[in-house]
């Protein structure tokens, strides 16, 4: 078994020139959708210099990583070209890399664009497929030395709610997990990070009970980092539309620190913030 001094160790990460302990505290992640569409704020950071001042105002909020998006991958959606996702997610990568110090990560599931966003300064690649969509991906991200966020998904974003059902939906996500990891660290990729996929292929229910028991995720040693934020089950919950779910969040953030989440991924970085840092302290 492990002593609680080796599994500190095993979460501190080294982001390029940036170390971050994440057994410390909860560290945030800020969304960056250059998209047009996205679920919640598709279109309003669409261009490069918006979406530069607003990763620079995230930054001034108290984010630790920024997470830059360029395909939509909400419920229903198609998937994007290659050249048109490279086309917005590079020129932001390239800019914001020589403004801020902050890890950048790239969030797609094509190694191409990995590949091309880690040339460009990421140094972090969130695959929302779990490195299963794209064959050449392990080894992409394992040949640039980069960190990777292993997420779970049921389907593809285009089918992924239509009708999801598990057995046990953690015992299930948690394997799938896992295996993943291990599969990674096989190839050589040594920073893993998962993530249980919240509204990704799941109803309110199976959302629920993830969040219920993340420690059954977290506890197979991996950093774990969860998206509740703005997220459909708060909708259904409230019965509120996305721009209307900011205390939802907070509560959902809240709930996923106290049950060990290490790192959040947030829209609104001041806010969550508070709420982290609070929750941080109860847990403590």
């Amino acid at each position: 078994m492990p002593n609680d001094v080796s599994r500190k160790n095993a979460l501190v990460f080294q982001f390029g020139p940036v170390q971050y302990d994440l057994s410390a505290r909860t560290h945030l992640m800020g969304v960056l959708n250059v998209t047009p569409d996205s679920f919640s704020d598709g279109g309003k950071f669409f261009s490069a210099e918006k979406a530069i001042d607003h990763a620079l105002a995230m930054v001034d909020e108290g984010a630790d990583f920024i997470d830059v998006g360029g395909e939509s991958t909400r419920p229903g959606s198609e998937p994007l070209p290659l050249e048109k996702e490279l086309r917005r997610v590079l020129p932001v990568i390239e800019k914001l890399s020589g403004k801020i110090s902050l890890p950048i990560s790239i969030d797609t599931y094509k190694s191409k664009v990995a590949d091309a966003a880690l040339n460009a300064g990421a140094v972090l690649v969130n695959d929302i497929s779990g490195l299963i969509f794209d064959d050449a991906m392990m080894q992409t991200v394992a040949r640039h030395s980069a960190s990777v966020i292993i997420m779970h998904i049921k389907g593809t974003p285009r089918t992924m709610q239509q009708n999801p059902q598990y057995d046990n939906v953690v015992l299930e996500v948690a394997t799938f997990l896992g295996t993943q990891a291990q599969k990674a660290q096989a190839v050589g990729i040594t920073q893993i990070i998962v993530d249980p996929g919240i509204g990704f292929g799941k109803t309110l229910e199976h959302n629920l009970q993830l969040m219920r028991n993340l420690h059954e995720i977290a506890k197979r040693g991996f950093p774990l980092m969860v998206g509740p934020s703005r997220k459909s089950f708060i909708g259904t919950i409230l019965d509120l539309p996305t721009s209307e779910r900011l205390e939802g969040t907070a509560a959902a953030v809240t709930a996923c620190i106290l049950n060990g989440a290490h790192i959040i991924r947030v829209h609104d970085v001041k806010e969550m913030k508070r709420a982290a840092k609070v929750a941080d302290a109860l847990k403590s």
